[in-house]
């Protein structure tokens, strides 16, 4: 398990193809079969990941960020932020455990069209029984350009 930038995110983040500030930006909570952390080649859309894994609790809903862009001249680097965000609601009968949060550009809620960011692994799996799950991002930002 492992956090993951798409090549092709690293282009369009760099193109404007995805602008952190002003686009519809998103979480899904991906369960452990989820092929997130390790795909990064030939990942445009959602589609084109061999399994995503998405929560399958009844309940479940992505949940749209609230994103922050800024710099930090102490570091030397640009970072990309959120506030910290809750999967709420959750039946606590998912199939599989969670390992973490696939961020993506929402185009227009299909996976043949909706761009990934970046995957975020957590620290540990949390157990398919839970009812809510707390995503509290890095103090440091989800992403930094140094």
């Amino acid at each position: 398990m492992a956090s993951a930038i798409p090549n092709s995110a690293k282009e369009r983040l760099l193109n404007g193809g995805i602008d952190l500030n002003t686009d519809d930006i998103r979480a899904r909570l991906v369960m452990t079969n989820t092929t997130c952390d390790t795909e990064v080649d030939a990942i445009n859309f959602l589609a084109n990941y061999t399994t995503i894994d998405p929560a399958n609790a009844t309940g479940y809903a992505d949940v749209a960020l609230t994103e922050t862009v800024g710099v930090d001249d102490t570091n030397n680097r640009g970072e990309f932020d959120a506030t910290d965000i809750s999967f709420t609601g959750l039946s606590g009968d998912a199939s599989r455990a969670y390992q973490g949060v696939l961020i993506y550009k929402r185009v227009d809620g299909t996976n043949a069209n909706d761009i990934p960011v970046a995957y975020v692994d957590f620290p540990s799996t949390v157990p398919a029984t839970a009812t809510q799950v707390n995503v509290t991002w890095n103090a440091e930002g989800i992403l930094q350009l140094a």
